[in-house]
């Protein structure tokens, strides 16, 4: 197929293409390559998918809505994973305006594109931060997840809401993913394992939020992948019991869909930690501290639904993700 990725400079995008890339589909890869984090990453993520067949790199932002509207008229795509977003919880609070811009903008212009060009699958990256204030564990994608703790969650919330209209309106078929903590090689730099992995190698001391007593469910890169591209290939569909009496919020009688896409295992930040020593061989200096506005204490993802639907089935433990990053991390900076 004909796929539209963007973000493909980004940690999940560069890895979703290569899956893609690898089983013979063509990729339209966009992204504006923003400073958020290290841009020589983001770079070096680019040159591998530049290096293989089928790959089209277009540098633009999703904000730009006549560039982008060009893109899908030029390359008419038979199908879109949006993963470009403004990412993380922590700086929502202090540039807000980041996420108004990429996160609500951006992803109606994606709306607008595919509606045009008669996408037949839109599939888009949602966040386990929409359960925000919720304690019921584990998180359910048919919970309430009225309560968002941040704006990053809020603009992720906004995004299903706007693709149900899309969905509802224009019977464009979309699929929400509620992505639960992922790590792993060509990680991103802001995420506590690439933080922690790089003060310990450093011998500097990790900030431990919350006095360590985060749960995460920490899901490892591949099965995200997987996850992914089995449910882009499983098209959303109307879900035909759904009833306004008592509606469903993960479907609906439009094409619609909304997953979890998680490891279902949540771990203690104090055992990754642990882990991550034993890799490094290296005991950690650790700054024990308060949990920090915006975030959540605990994650755990209910992933019944993708299961039963795609087949969806993680199966990478934290002891083999970690060590992967860590040989891909010392790899990448050539550390002996």
């Amino acid at each position: 197929m004909k796929i539209l990725v963007t973000g493909t400079a980004g940690f999940i995008g560069y890895h979703l293409a290569r899956y893609l890339l690898k089983r013979g589909d063509e990729v339209i890869g966009i992204d504006n390559l923003n400073d958020y984090y290290d841009v020589s990453l983001k770079e070096a993520r680019l040159a591998q998918l530049l290096k293989m067949p089928g790959f089209i790199e277009v540098r633009i932002a999703l904000e730009d809505r006549e560039k982008l509207d060009k893109v899908f008229s030029l390359h008419k795509p038979q199908r879109v994973v949006n993963l470009a977003a403004q990412a993380g919880v922590r700086y929502s609070l202090i540039n807000p305006h980041a996420y108004i811009d990429s996160n609500l903008v951006g992803f109606c212009n994606i709306l607008e594109a595919c509606r045009h060009m008669e996408v037949e699958h839109l599939v888009y990256a949602s966040s386990s931060s929409v359960y925000g204030a919720n304690t019921s564990m584990p998180f359910s994608v048919h919970d309430n997840v009225d309560h968002p703790v941040s704006l990053y969650a809020a603009s992720k919330k906004a995004n299903e809401l706007m693709a149900h209209t899309y969905s509802h309106l224009f019977a464009l078929p979309t699929t929400g993913l509620r992505f639960f903590t992922v790590y792993g090689p060509w990680g991103r730099p802001d995420m506590a394992l690439f933080m922690f992995t790089k003060n310990i190698l450093e011998g500097k001391p990790i900030n431990v939020f919350n006095f360590g007593m985060h749960k995460r469910d920490f899901t490892y890169i591949d099965d995200i992948v997987e996850g992914v591209v089995r449910t882009l290939d499983h098209v959303a569909t109307p879900d035909q019991n759904w009833s306004g009496d008592h509606p469903d919020a993960a479907t609906s009688k439009a094409p619609y869909r909304l997953y979890n896409i998680g490891n279902h295992q949540p771990v203690e930040l104090m055992r990754f930690i642990e882990v991550l020593e034993e890799c490094l061989g290296r005991t950690a200096e650790k700054n024990f501290l308060p949990m920090q506005q915006g975030d959540v204490p605990a994650t755990y993802a209910d992933v019944k639904a993708l299961m039963d639907d795609v087949g969806y089935a993680p199966k990478t433990p934290i002891e083999v993700g970690i060590a992967r990053f860590v040989e891909w991390y010392k790899s990448y900076y050539s550390i002996q």
